[in-house]
């Protein structure tokens, strides 16, 4: 009977513990958890936890009664050992390494006009604006809690943004024509994950879609946004409200200083300056089923890339701050920076930063805006995976 308790205790307890920690490693950056295609497994894992703690617990009943009543004082210290090391286990999966417990949520949400914020207004901000109503998003404060609630023109926006894969998406955070709540669950391919509250579905924060549970193929609306600096936006909409940092996570936000610059410590987070590397930037547009990158790189150098992707033709700019970006849709214009100014060639109009022409024969007309993205190639090229790369005329 003392092999069977023993044998029994075993796979008991390795069973117990290897359950918490397959728990948290799918869905964490450890190494390899990431580079596979394992959400599935994770999900599982994951929503049979109980079961899991159950069905080891069964197998430990025996073995623990044996070793108490019949047991050495050296199996008692052993069985005291292994129960401390599963506690010690358990509180470190479930209250420090979990992805909520790590990155939580602002305790205030508080936005103030330009003139009061104290944000810097090099920062790189996510804008949005509806109904003549905008608000500014700073990355490095959205980046650390991963997701901002606000509500905008009385609706209830979701501002998302994951630093891993520099990914910022702002949702409407409504399931079935219901408001819903999201927690942030952890990782998938390097991107983070929210959990709905009512169905405890996992939704890609790249791409809005649920990946695993009940709404597995659902996808949450995405509302516009932009990615550039906080002065610019301001220059764009100057009655525009800034979210502020919240002063309850001051030594939390140091650690991504730095990250709008791509200079950041983490090489998870780090920019890598050459181009079409895993950390490499560049810009993505995605039209109907077409997708299209093009190198930060070749965007600063050449600071506008006429192109077109699907049925659009595009028109990409970067501004003299080499961080505020833009993308329009430029018709059958041709464009150029002449002379400090951007100029269709057709005709040398002047066109503003708002897109709008403000010289010549076209003034008064005005370019439409075409979502875009700054993120990570590797991020870009693993949820489009039949992105093409834009090439400069000269690399043809």
């Amino acid at each position: 009977m003392k092999l069977v308790a023993f044998t029994l205790g075993i796979i008991g307890f390795a069973f117990l513990l290897g359950s918490e920690v397959a728990s948290i490693y799918y869905i964490m950056p450890f190494p390899g958890s990431q580079n596979q295609q394992s959400v599935e497994l994770a999900y599982f894992i994951v929503s049979k936890l109980m079961v899991f703690r159950l069905v080891a617990l069964l197998l430990l009943a025996y073995p623990v009664y044996y070793f108490i009543a019949r047991g050495s004082t050296t199996h008692k210290v052993l069985l005291i050992a292994f129960s401390l090391l599963y506690l010690m286990v358990y509180y470190q999966v479930n209250h420090r390494m979990r992805a909520d417990a790590m990155f939580k949520q602002p305790r205030v949400v508080s936005l103030l006009t330009a003139d009061s914020s104290q944000v810097d207004k090099k920062q790189l901000i996510l804008g949005i604006a509806l109904k003549g109503q905008a608000r500014a998003y700073p990355i490095e404060v959205i980046g650390y809690h991963h997701q901002v609630r606000d509500t905008v023109a009385g609706e209830p926006v979701m501002i998302t943004y994951c630093t891993v894969c520099r990914t910022g998406r702002v949702y409407k955070p409504v399931v079935k024509d219901e408001p819903e709540t999201f927690r942030l669950v952890g990782m998938e391919q390097f991107n983070a994950m929210f959990e709905d509250s009512r169905t405890r579905s996992w939704w890609r924060q790249a791409t809005g879609e649920a990946v695993a549970g009940p709404l597995k193929g659902s996808l949450l609306e995405e509302i516009p946004s932009m990615q550039m600096s906080l002065r610019a936006w301001i220059d764009l909409y100057p009655n525009t409200l800034i979210l502020q940092p919240d002063s309850s996570f001051k030594e939390p936000y140091k650690v991504l200083e730095h990250f709008d610059e791509g200079t950041i410590e983490s090489s998870l987070e780090r920019r890598d300056s050459l181009s079409w590397q895993n950390k490499s930037w560049i810009v993505g547009v995605q039209l109907q089923s077409e997708a299209k990158a093009y190198d930060w790189n070749d965007l600063l150098r050449l600071r506008v890339i006429n192109d077109r992707v699907s049925t659009v033709n595009l028109l990409l700019t970067v501004e003299g701050d080499s961080a505020t970006f833009h993308v329009w849709n430029r018709d059958s214009l041709q464009f150029e920076l002449a002379g400090g100014a951007l100029r269709d060639r057709q005709t040398q109009s002047v066109w503003n930063w708002r897109g709008q022409c403000i010289e010549g024969k076209l003034a008064g007309a005005r370019l439409a805006y075409v979502q875009s993205y700054q993120e990570f190639w590797h991020a870009w090229q693993t949820f489009h995976a039949h992105t093409q790369k834009y090439l400069p005329p000269e690399h043809e």
